[in-house]
Formats: structure tokens, C-alpha cells, sequence
């Protein structure tokens, strides 16, 4: 009911794809255990453009025709205007439910074409609110990223505004529509803001604090020397921001210690994206691959060397704050 969910090693930062009503109760009951209140905060961030409603207690998007069952870049998308297509797709469906005898057609991934019975229909903020009965203290905020491009500067300071305050040990969620670029990004975002934290606390207070693993935060991260340049994230425009940056190399560090965590279990994570190590294996593909293929996979790696590339500004951000 909440596909690819998995918590990134040594924080209490989780990521997903969108769940179902059942899968995001799961989801929270699994994230609060044994010992976490199951009334005491928790951050959901959503990361998603489209707008969803729930059709019985199933998450159905709302796509361009040319975009079924792909990613959907939608362009710059806020959260207000997320919230209104989500009001506006709610009317819609209800709308053509009842001109089609109380059923809704709708294709699924594989372009299928399927004809739903509607038992219910709920918006996503109605479910969010039926989710809150149960866990009082979730927090669910929108923050529709693209899926390939970097978060917007607004994106990072929505994150950061909403974390702030918050406790070192309060979980905090990521989704996007399946579990991949967009939520791992978020988590990796994440997981920089709760390093600051740690810094930032008594040092004999970090081994109490429940979830999280003090040997991994105060252990030295060192890249691979064999590993080939690119996949060690050496592009040019990074290396002249290393060389630019106050302490650049230890921004560029960090990050790729938390990307490394939140990638997949060959770098140490749990995930099934590696942001920086995805970036070299479409540019080795780049030259194997036709005209079109090319023109889409070039924008494709320069997007992601962005995103790179604002993490690790951030990071250095995050860094001077901590030390501020």
C-alpha cells in the first residue's frame, strides 16, 4: 500500500511513492514503532505536481494525454496552484462519475484502459485529514518539484522553514509518485538539515536520542579513489564550485556521503536511486543512443548536474549555519 518505502540508514527519514489510504496508516504506524508517539509530530513532505484523488482508497492522477503512464514534467507548479488542480480534478471526476452510471474511466501505467466503480471518491487533503484522526500530529506539506531539474530555491526554503523547530528524532517523510528521483532528492535535502541538528547539539546528547545512528554521522566519509571521475561526481562546473566555495570540498563531501545513503545498497543506502552516480551512467549511454534518444538524455544529465549542483550549495549553506 505505500510502494518503495524504505528509511535511510542512520536518520529517521523515510521515502515512498504515493501511498494508498490503508498504505499511508501503515506507513506512519511503521514509522512511529514502538516507541514514538503516534500523536507527536510528523513531516510528510509531497513532492508531487499532479493532483490526485482517492477512488476506492486508490491514488489516480491527473496526466496529459501524451503522458500516461511517464513522468509529467507540468512546469512551475506551487503548492497553491497544486491545491487548486486538486479541487478542480475532484470536481472533474465526480462530474464524469455521474454521467457514466457511477463509474470512471481511467488508464492505468501500462495504458490500460480500465472502468472504475466508485464507491468513494475522496480528494488527497480529505484523506490527510481522515490520516490525522489516528496521528494528530502529521504535518503534510506540499512542495511539487520537478522530476528531473533541481528543487526551485523555494523548494529548499519551504523544506527548511517547516523543519525548523522541529526535534533531531522527528520522522520526517518523502514522497513523489512512485518512490524514485523527486522523494529521494527530498530525502537527501532531508538529511542535510538533520546533520545540522546533530551538529548543532550537545555532543553527549547525540548516543540518547532515539533513531539515530551516532557512528554514522561522526564517521569520516571518503569517495572511493578507484571509482571513475564521473561517478564520483567530478564534472567541471562542480569542481570550479568546489574551487569557488569556502570549504568546498567538504560540502561536495558531505553530500556525497548523504547521497550515497539514500542511494541504492551498492553505495551503503537502501534506496533505488543514486543522484550522482545516475548522472555518469547516462552520460556512458549517452553515445550509444540515436538523434532523439540523445536530445532528451542531454537534457535529462544536465538537469541532474544541476540538482548536483544545488546540493551541494545547500550543503555549504547548511554548513556555514552550523557553524554560525
Amino acid at each position: 500500500g505505500c510502494p518503495n518505502f524504505r528509511r535511510v540508514p542512520g536518520f529517521k527519514v523515510y521515502c515512498c511513492g504515493q501511498p494508498t489510504i490503508a498504505g499511508f496508516e501503515a506507513a506512519l504506524t511503521k514509522v512511529c514503532g514502538d516507541t514514538y508517539p503516534k500523536d507527536g509530530p510528523i513531516i510528510w513532505f509531497n513532492l508531487r505536481q499532479e493532483p490526485d484523488v482517492y477512488v476506492n482508497g486508490e491514488p489516480i492522477c491527473a496526466r496529459p494525454p501524451n503522458k500516461i503512464g511517464e513522468y509529467a514534467e507540468l512546469g512551475d507548479v506551487t503548492r497553491d496552484i497544486a491545491k487548486s488542480n486538486e479541487v478542480e480534478f475532484l470536481k472533474q471526476c465526480e462530474m464524469r462519475k455521474n454521467e457514466n452510471g457511477g463509474k470512471l474511466k481511467a488508464v492505468d501505467i501500462t495504458k490500460k484502459a480500465l472502468e472504475i466503480e466508485v464507491k468513494e471518491l475522496k480528494s488527497l487533503s480529505q484523506v490527510i485529514e481522515g490520516v490525522k484522526e489516528k496521528f494528530p500530529g502529521l504535518v503534510h506539506w506540499r512542495v511539487p518539484v520537478c522530476n528531473s531539474a533541481a528543487p526551485l530555491e523555494n523548494d529548499f526554503d519551504i523544506i527548511v522553514k517547516t523543519l525548523t523547530g522541529t526535534a533531531i528524532n522527528t520522522p520526517v517523510i518523502v514522497n513523489d509518485q512512485v518512490g524514485l528521483s523527486r522523494a529521494t532528492t527530498g530525502c537527501v535535502i532531508a538529511c542535510l538539515f538533520k546533520e545540522l541538528q546533530i551538529s548543532a547539539s550537545f555532543e553527549g546528547l547525540v548516543e540518547t536520542v532515539p533513531g539515530v545512528n551516532a557512528a554514522l554521522l561522526k564517521t569520516k566519509y571518503v569517495m572511493n579513489p578507484e571509482k571513475d571521475t564521473l561517478f564520483r561526481g567530478e564534472f567541471e562546473v562542480v569542481k570550479e564550485l568546489v574551487a569557488t566555495l569556502k570549504e568546498g570540498d567538504k560540502a561536495k563531501n558531505k553530500v556525497d556521503k548523504i547521497i550515497d545513503l539514500n542511494g541504492t545498497p551498492k553505495t551503503g543506502g537502501t534506496g533505488i536511486k543514486q543522484l550522482r552516480e545516475n548522472i555518469a551512467e547516462s552520460k556512458l549511454s549517452y553515445e550509444i543512443m540515436d538523434d532523439a534518444a540523445q536530445a532528451f538524455l542531454k537534457t535529462k544529465i544536465m538537469d541532474n548536474i544541476q540538482k548536483y549542483y544545488y546540493l551541494i550549495v545547500f550543503s555549504a549553506y547548511i554548513r556555514e549555519q552550523a557553524a554560525a
